[in-house]
């Protein structure tokens, strides 16, 4: 899952994310609304966490300009205490949830995990089945049949990527996007690259579940019989 956070407080914008890195979740920041709706616009997240005071736009107006283009990205203020009536306009806007600062790293987490699920989204608490394959995505380990391997954090977020598309075709584009980023440089041979290491590790464990490339399109996940 790849989660921006668009807050001015820089430290407490770090803070977040290491917080969400250490749970696994790809991280962006941004400390301005201009960037935060630029960013967002992309697509390419799976949930926003937005400040409602920033510079240049704030958060109900970064909130406001993404629902009317029809963006559905499930969006978390971040708020001040006794901000009441932003709340509410936020969530008369399309806000799906709101968290004052300060904020418990628990609460904050839970509400994540809500929001994804009302999105319908798969937010695993310990990790994610398919076929014979079990991926622990906290403790980056995948299995077959009591039988593990340790993946490294790319291998792990690629996997969970490919698992949660539902047996979708997965393009390079897309990969690169939720993997590092939409503004990153990184180049196709780098997936090409972390997909090699997966079916290495797949073939290792004897799993059934095989990475099809489907030529000039990207990659699915599927069982052989």
């Amino acid at each position: 899952m790849r989660i921006l956070i668009a807050e001015d407080e820089v430290h407490l914008a770090e803070a977040v994310s290491q917080i969400l890195k250490k749970h696994n979740y790809s991280v962006d920041m941004v400390h301005d609304g201009r960037s935060g709706l630029d960013y967002a616009l992309s697509g390419i997240y799976d949930l926003l966490l937005l400040d409602i005071m920033m510079p240049e736009m704030d958060g109900i107006a970064v909130l406001k300009k993404l629902r009317s283009e029809g963006n559905h990205t499930p969006v978390i203020l971040l708020t001040a205490k006794g901000e009441i009536s932003d709340k509410v306009t936020g969530l008369d806007y399309g806000a799906d949830d709101y968290i004052a600062k300060p904020f418990a790293t628990e609460e904050l987490l839970a509400r994540i995990r809500a929001a994804l699920r009302r999105k319908g989204e798969v937010v695993p608490e310990d990790g994610l089945k398919f076929g014979d394959i079990e991926l622990n995505t906290t403790q980056l380990k995948l299995s077959v049949q009591g039988k593990e391997i340790k993946l490294n954090l790319k291998e792990n977020e690629l996997l969970e990527l490919l698992i949660t598309r539902k047996q979708a075709i997965t393009s390079k584009e897309q990969i690169i996007e939720k993997l590092w980023g939409f503004d990153s440089e990184v180049e196709y041979n780098n997936v090409e690259v972390y997909i090699s290491f997966l079916r290495k590790k797949l073939t290792f464990l004897n799993s059934a579940v095989r990475i099809n490339t489907i030529r000039g399109v990207g990659y699915v996940l599927e069982v052989t019989s």
